[in-house]
């Protein structure tokens, strides 16, 4: 076949060219990941624990915890007037409210809120303190063995989860956008007269992604390694095939999105409807786990999920490319039914 005159070939390359020449996309796609790592990798960088912060009610009757208190360091304890304190544990400025119970010897009530872990963590924390500063002896001591080993860090969780939302990213506005704005600009309409498939013109955006996936996962990847130790464990050969068929699954399904969409307004809207719940539900920043056990089974069909759990199963654990096969499955079901289906929707016009 003939390279130069293969509408497929023309399309791939042309590709190439409006994503290198607009310098938002190549700062999107490449420089904001990269941005974001840094920024979560200080803010969850290996640092002392912050300890729990305490407003005791400055009454006549909660002197004595203040005085029980006043030499212990595990706490950062604060006398403050009633209102104040409760504003304090409002705002999150405090973790928990401590006040004696009038009329109760050695009797405390604890103000928090028992959803915040922060709160949960500090009451004890000020108990445990308030108990031993009037006696109480533990019979187990106990030591702490700080994780500091790569793979067990949130930063070595993180990184697999941002890879996978720059390939959904770069991937979703990325195609879509290109798309919509050609139909926009009446362009689709004057590729009918061409000897141009359908099929040439979208598998071109999916070929593009192949070439721009390289980059993105090799930049972040080796970022992550230089600035914050991040080592992968498994295969770069697995690494490869699970971006591959994740960067393919974003695109079907970003061009299903774009196969009818008449305006930017449109399209952003159907994007941000197939990604806002895979941002929230897909374990990138945090485990999905979280969410009832109920919903697991949908949350690990979802494209972004599938993508996360191979790559932490490899990056971190050393996981075998056959042991992420499930996941592969669920991608490359993407993959093929949402551009199956993009194919069978588009319309030039």
């Amino acid at each position: 076949m003939n390279r130069q005159g293969s509408p497929l070939w023309e399309l791939t390359i042309a590709r190439l060219r409006e994503f290198y020449r607009e310098p938002g996309a190549v700062f999107w796609t490449f420089g904001f990941p990269v941005l974001l790592a840094i920024g979560l990798g200080i803010a969850f960088r290996a640092r002392p624990v912050e300890k729990p912060r305490v407003a005791i009610v400055d009454e006549q009757s909660s002197a004595w915890i203040a005085q029980a208190i006043a030499t212990d360091d595990t706490v950062v304890a604060e006398a403050l007037p009633e209102v104040e304190a409760a504003n304090q544990l409002r705002i999150g400025a405090v973790d928990v409210v401590v006040r004696a119970e009038p009329g109760v010897e050695h009797a405390v009530i604890y103000r928090l809120d028992p959803t915040r872990e922060a709160s949960r963590a500090a009451r004890l924390t000020f108990d445990t303190a308030l108990q031993k500063s009037l006696g109480r002896s533990d019979v187990v001591i106990g030591r702490e063995q700080p994780v500091t080993e790569s793979g067990a860090r949130y930063i070595d969780f993180l990184m697999p989860g941002l890879i996978g939302l720059n390939l959904m990213g770069s991937s979703m506005w990325g195609i879509g956008y290109a798309v919509v704005w050609d139909r926009k600009r009446k362009l689709l309409k004057r590729y009918i007269a061409t000897p141009m498939r359908r099929s040439h013109y979208l598998l071109s955006y999916l070929l593009s992604r192949l070439l721009f996936m390289v980059v993105e996962v090799a930049a972040l990847a080796g970022f992550g390694f230089l600035v914050f130790g991040v080592t992968l464990h498994g295969s770069i050969v697995g690494v490869a095939l699970v971006s591959l068929l994740a960067a393919f699954s974003f695109a079907g399904l970003s061009l299903l999105v774009a196969a009818r969409a008449q305006s930017i307004e449109a399209a952003s809207g159907w994007m941000n409807f197939a990604m806002m719940p895979m941002y929230v539900l897909s374990g990138s920043f945090f485990a999905y786990t979280r969410f009832p056990e109920l919903t697991h089974p949908f949350i690990q069909l979802l494209p972004l999920t599938a993508a996360n759990d191979a790559l932490r199963a490899i990056i971190n654990d050393g996981a075998s490319v056959a042991s992420t096969l499930p996941q592969m499955v669920v991608l490359g079901a993407w993959a093929v039914l949402t551009f199956a289906v993009a194919l069978r929707w588009f319309r030039w016009q």
